[in-house]
């Protein structure tokens, strides 16, 4: 772990990458991770994909995936669920130009491709959100749902209040370009 100075003199840890199970954290030579964000074990970030202050992702039971522009706003969960007697595990894949608002707590789910997160959502184990999706801030995903595509979904529990227009896919693809910017400006490769 490198380690840069802090204020007053204090050392404070630089991005935070911690090895579990002889596997470590796998970072695109594109994406970026706040220096106080701490990934663990078998993460594996892809070409453009951002974690914001103070995220969380703990992948010492099973994998985590985040595609291509996706990013994991501040303060975010995301962990998995490990095989056992009671159920198969669960892997977090999160697919691309996908984006995780500020507190959303992810277990074991599937997010499909240009979907965006509410703040404070929280989506259970072996929950599919199909592709295009807008899930409301801080709606409940309970576990094994399979959420339609191209849908808005609000509450807690969740349920579906309406197919979304076609531009509003273009405003989620442009959020994920816009992170895609921010993180290139506090990277310094702007």
């Amino acid at each position: 772990m490198f380690t840069r100075p802090g204020r007053l003199g204090v050392y404070c840890p630089a991005m935070t990458l911690r090895r579990f199970n002889n596997i470590s954290p796998n970072i695109a030579a594109s994406a970026w991770v706040d220096e106080t964000a701490l990934l663990i074990g078998d993460v594996s970030l892809d070409e453009d994909a951002s974690v914001w202050p103070m995220s969380v992702i703990r992948a010492d039971v099973n994998s985590i995936t985040i595609g291509k522009r996706s990013n994991i706003q501040d303060g975010c969960i995301l962990h998995v669920n490990h095989e056992s007697p009671y159920n198969t595990g669960s892997k977090l894949i999160i697919g691309d130009e996908v984006t995780i608002g500020h507190r959303v707590t992810l277990h074991g789910c599937r997010i499909e491709d240009t979907c965006l997160i509410g703040m404070a959502a929280v989506i259970m184990d072996d929950v599919v959100v199909g592709t295009g999706c807008v899930i409301g801030a801080g709606a409940l995903i309970p576990p094994g749902k399979r959420l339609e595509p191209g849908c808005l979904y609000v509450g807690s529990p969740a349920r579906r209040v309406r197919k979304l227009e076609a531009d509003i896919l273009q405003q989620i693809r442009y959020a994920a370009q816009h992170y895609v910017h921010n993180k290139n400006s506090h990277s310094g490769t702007a």
